[in-house]
Parts: structure tokens; sequence; C-alpha cells
């Protein structure tokens, strides 16, 4: 398979393959920022459908129309979310990413009413507390992204009643931190912060970028690795009252 600008698939993979083994943040940025130019090309080639399942997955749960609700788009990258978003009728887009290079393109797409250079993890998100009608986090939360310690951040900024769609791979190689970040997903639902309305496994995620990232224990044959969609509702407060600060 030829992609544009000469690049084959095996290349395409390489390159995915070497952002995946990288797990210092700062170099991971820096990564990104280099990246920015050809992601879209790229992950296109990979068939990458996490913004489009997410969207899928929020739009069915959002009351009202999607012109009303203010979203925001954390971790945005280039804008594939917002480009999902827009095409559903979300007009009121704000995004945040830590890489520069990522904003860049995202801006040059025209979609967003507002952008920030915000790392997440490593300080809060630009919004006061109760901003947003939807929170989505779409491909950011892996080793060397988006830490588990920041879902709580995603939670302040949304409005009580309001909606948070998160998504992960399940592959092999981000087991170990599906399972920290499922184990920090309960203690919020279990300290009724949020209830949890779909979890929702996906088969064909993307392309593997390598054997070892696809397992051995893979069930599809074409080479895609798993995912999974997770879709939240943020108490309101007085379902909430009783809960310790920071449980």
């Amino acid at each position: 398979m030829a992609l544009e600008e000469g690049r084959s698939l095996p290349e395409v993979r390489a390159r995915v393959a070497a952002s995946h083994g990288i797990t210092d943040l700062a170099h991971k940025l820096h990564f990104y920022d280099q990246w920015a130019p050809d992601y879209d090309q790229d992950v296109a080639a990979l068939q990458y459908r996490a913004p489009r399942l997410a969207v899928d997955c929020l739009t069915q749960a959002l009351p009202g129309p999607p012109h009303a609700a203010l979203i925001l788009d954390v971790a945005c990258g280039t804008g594939l979310v917002a480009a999902e978003l827009q095409a559903r009728g979300f007009l009121q887009l704000h995004g945040v990413d830590g890489s520069p290079g990522m904003l860049e393109q995202a801006r040059a797409r025209g979609l967003y009413q507002h952008l920030s250079l915000c790392t997440l993890g490593q300080e809060p998100l630009p919004s006061s507390e109760g901003t947003y009608d939807a929170v989505l986090t779409v491909g950011a939360l892996s080793d060397g992204h988006v830490p588990c310690s920041a879902v709580p951040e995603l939670l302040r900024v949304t409005k009580p009643g309001g909606l948070l769609c998160l998504t992960t791979r399940t592959n092999p190689s981000n087991l170990r931190y599906k399972e920290a970040l499922e184990a920090t997903l309960a203690r919020l639902e279990q300290a009724r912060a949020w209830e949890r309305l779909v979890a929702w496994p996906v088969d064909q995620w993307e392309l593997a970028t390598s054997e070892l990232e696809l397992g051995p224990g893979a069930s599809d044959s074409d080479g895609f690795i798993s995912g999974i969609v997770y879709l939240y509702r943020k108490q309101e407060a007085a379902q909430a009252e009783g809960v310790r600060p920071g449980a």
C-alpha cells in the first residue's frame, strides 16, 4: 500500500510504533511537535477509528440540540475529534493540548472557538469548575500521555449532569495502563462523583504497528488492535452531597 509523498504502510507503522515507545513526557511532546504536519495522514493509514467512535457514543447520550452544547476536547491534537463533532452539528468547541505543533494544525482547521496549551497531568485545565456540557479525551489515555491521576480534573470542569467520554487501547501493550485507569474510574463511581453509562469494547480500533503490539491473544486476523470507549455522566450536586473531597 503506497501513501502520499511515497510513505508506505510499514513506514507509517514504524513511526507510530516509535510514538508508543516514548514514555518520557517531554520527549513525547517533542515527537508530536515534529509529527503534527503528517499526523492526520499517518493515522488514516492505520484506519484509526477512535474519534468517530467516541463522538458517535457521545452524540447518542447528550440531551438537547448539538449546537447548544459547549464541548471541551482534551488532548485535541490536530482536531480529528472536532471534525467529527462539527459534522454532527456541534459548534461550540474548545480544545487543549500539550504540543504547540499539534495546536498549530488544530488552529488551521478553524473548528475551535478557543485553543489552549496545557499539559494535563502537569497543570490544571484552564477552565473554571463546571464549565462544559461534555468533555472528551480520545487517544491520550495511555503510558507517556495523560496519567490516570488527571481524570478528576476532567470531571472538575464538567457541568453537573454533563457527560465525559474517554477512550483507551486494550491491546496487550496497554493493559497495565488500562487496569490502572479502570481502578481510577471505579473509585470515582464508588464515590458517587459520576455514573457509568457505557463501556463499549471495539475490536477494530486501529491497525497494529507491530506483532508485539498485537500480542499472541489477538482475536482479529486482519491485524487490528482493540480499544474501548467509556461514557460517564457527572452526578448532580445534590446526589454527590456527603462525598469527601478527594474521595
